[in-house]
């Protein structure tokens, strides 16, 4: 039987059983022919198109290769043959002796998914011979048919975009990785295969034999957020075998593709400069700390990460391996304020198999703004953009400032301002009351002097910052104007003498002459003295506790008062720490 043509030849079955079924329902209850038609003279192909597709890109020639079902009956309505109860279609080449003439004839000009009811006499079919057991000789033959496919051996793979983004800067070329999804369909539409199913990417590469003949030459060329439909003959497919699964031989495959991501092994991060300041004194290099903010993207733009969501930037040492590799890379050579782009491809960033909300193989795009940067081995540097003619006296430790600033990061944003307050700022130098680069900052300045200090996070407010201040590990920038400058003590003293000391000096103290000195006599001697010119307190200072604290001192046995035998001034003083007279 399989030379007659139409009766079953196939050795496999199709998997595809659920849409066989279907198909067959649908086929077996195909309606009579419709009341009025013209009587047929029974001398040709007699075609009635019950079903015809709106779309219709191409149809039925000789020498094409056609996979349809069908259901064979004779006038009376008895069945002889189905392609349905097989479970497979009918696959030949048309006008070539395949099939019987009549049939050669009736699926020229069909549309897939196109159903015709076909009316074939006996010359066209089996003749005065018929089919022993299953066609009697000079027998009309009925054939209800479904067109499933259709190929010709000399289809090429056909390729249709119906979205290409206006920016493509790189094309698929053989040897890429790529990361698509997809819906995988047969001609009539029926879908054998998702990625989006699977709720994973298709991750391959392209060129080299890992995908299907048709499917390598579909991909070629498209851009990263492309979209194409792309449609494989079966030799350029699974052929006459098929894949053994769901996709029966012979079949032409139609791939829906939307490519996500694509990057070749021997890529190394591609650098776009987006905006870098006028002004940029240095580059970052390695050994640096940095802080930036990111927004980290793949490629068709889904955002995995924000440092703006966490309002906190990104801060780490780069080019120590603190970072992926692509961006420790990407980091190098930036300057304060400067916005770029890095992209990473994932042999440099989290490869194959990705992380958190990164998949494996997946290109990085990081779009960064650099807040600032320095360097652990970095001091305070000075900048001084006036200086008044008569500077001659010049600030040290000890000496009392009275000063204005405007505190800033490198950036340019305020964190604070004395001019803002209306009141200077008022310190000891070197007493600790300011950052040590501060302290450092102000040293050897005179009165009217302006200059910029900039202060590395290890001499300001270190890796913890001031919690809604001063961000951890940031570079402070202060423009100081020093107003006036007392001049300190000596180091060591609190209080200092002009002049001579008095021999006497227990005795001037002790009003009384009872031989003991209590602390209002002791501090209203020292506060005379200081409203006479003759002594000086440490300016910057609370008097009272300057003089409670000398008192303190002098009070050897701790009784709370001073004796003649506890007296000395400094220069008795054979211990540390007593110096205040």
């Amino acid at each position: 039987m399989a030379g007659l043509g139409m009766l079953p030849r196939r050795r496999r079955c199709c998997s595809l059983l659920l849409p066989a079924l279907l198909v067959s329902w649908v086929a077996c209850q195909a309606p009579p022919v419709p009341a009025g038609e013209q009587p047929w003279d029974g001398q040709d192909v007699h075609i009635e198109r019950s079903f015809v597709p709106e779309q219709c890109a191409r149809t039925v020639r000789s020498g094409d290769f056609v996979r349809y079902h069908y259901l064979g009956t004779f006038p009376d309505g008895s069945k002889f043959d189905s392609s349905y109860d097989r479970g497979s279609t009918f696959d030949a080449f048309v006008g070539k002796g395949q099939l019987i003439a009549g049939m050669d004839k009736a699926l020229v000009g069909m549309c897939v998914n196109e159903r015709r009811f076909v009316k074939i006499p006996p010359k066209l079919a089996y003749g005065s011979e018929g089919v022993s057991g299953v066609i009697p000789p000079n027998s009309v033959l009925h054939f209800d048919v479904l067109l499933i496919d259709l190929w010709n051996s000399e289809d090429e793979v056909q390729i249709q975009t119906y979205l290409k983004p206006e920016k493509c800067t790189r094309t698929i070329q053989v040897s890429d990785f790529v990361r698509y999804h997809y819906n995988g369909t047969f001609l009539d539409g029926t879908l054998f295969d998702s990625s989006h199913n699977r709720m994973r990417t298709y991750d391959t590469y392209v060129g080299i034999g890992w995908l299907i003949p048709g499917m390598d030459k579909g991909l070629l060329g498209m851009c990263v957020g492309e979209k194409r439909i792309i449609t494989i003959p079966p030799y350029l497919a699974y052929g006459e075998e098929g894949d053994g699964k769901e996709i029966p031989g012979q079949a032409s495959l139609v791939f829906d593709v939307a490519l996500l991501d694509l990057h070749n092994p021997k890529d190394g991060i591609t650098v776009e400069n987006q905006q870098v300041p006028e002004s940029c004194e240095r580059k970052s290099q390695t050994g640096d700390f940095l802080r930036y903010h990111y927004n980290g993207t793949l490629l068709d733009g889904t955002l995995f990460d924000s440092s703006y969501s966490r309002n906190h930037t990104y801060d780490t040492y780069i080019g120590k391996g603190y970072v992926i590799a692509g961006m420790d890379e990407g980091l190098l050579g930036v300057c304060t304020g400067e916005k770029r782009r890095i992209i990473i491809p994932p042999h440099l960033g989290y490869g194959e198999e990705g992380r958190g909300k990164i998949p494996g193989s997946a290109v990085l795009v990081f779009d960064i703004h650099v807040i600032d940067f320095h360097n652990p081995l970095d001091s305070v540097n000075i900048t001084t953009h006036y200086k008044p003619s008569n500077c001659t006296v010049l600030s040290k430790k000890g000496d009392y400032l009275k000063y204005h600033y405007n505190a800033s990061l490198l950036d340019g944003t305020l964190l604070d301002s004395t001019l803002s307050l209306g009141k200077t700022y008022n310190i000891v130098l070197g007493s600790g009351q300011v950052v040590l680069g501060m302290d450092m900052g102000l040293r050897d300045m005179c009165v009217g002097e302006r200059r910029t200090v900039v202060i590395p996070p290890h001499l300001g407010y270190g890796e913890a910052g001031v919690e809604g201040e001063v961000p951890g590990s940031a570079v402070l920038v202060f423009d100081i104007e020093l107003l006036e400058l007392v001049s300190g003590l000596p180091d060591g003293y609190m209080f200092v003498w002009h002049g001579d000391v008095s021999p006497n000096l227990f005795e001037e103290i002790d009003k009384d002459n009872n031989g003991e000195v209590f602390l209002e006599e002791f501090s209203e001697y020292i506060q005379a003295q200081v409203d006479s010119g003759k002594g000086k307190l440490a300016p910057g200072f609370d008097s009272a506790k300057i003089v409670k604290n000398m008192f303190t001192n002098q009070d050897r046995n701790g009784d709370g008062k001073i004796t003649a035998e506890e007296f000395k001034l400094k220069d008795q003083e054979t211990t540390e720490g007593h110096d205040e007279l």
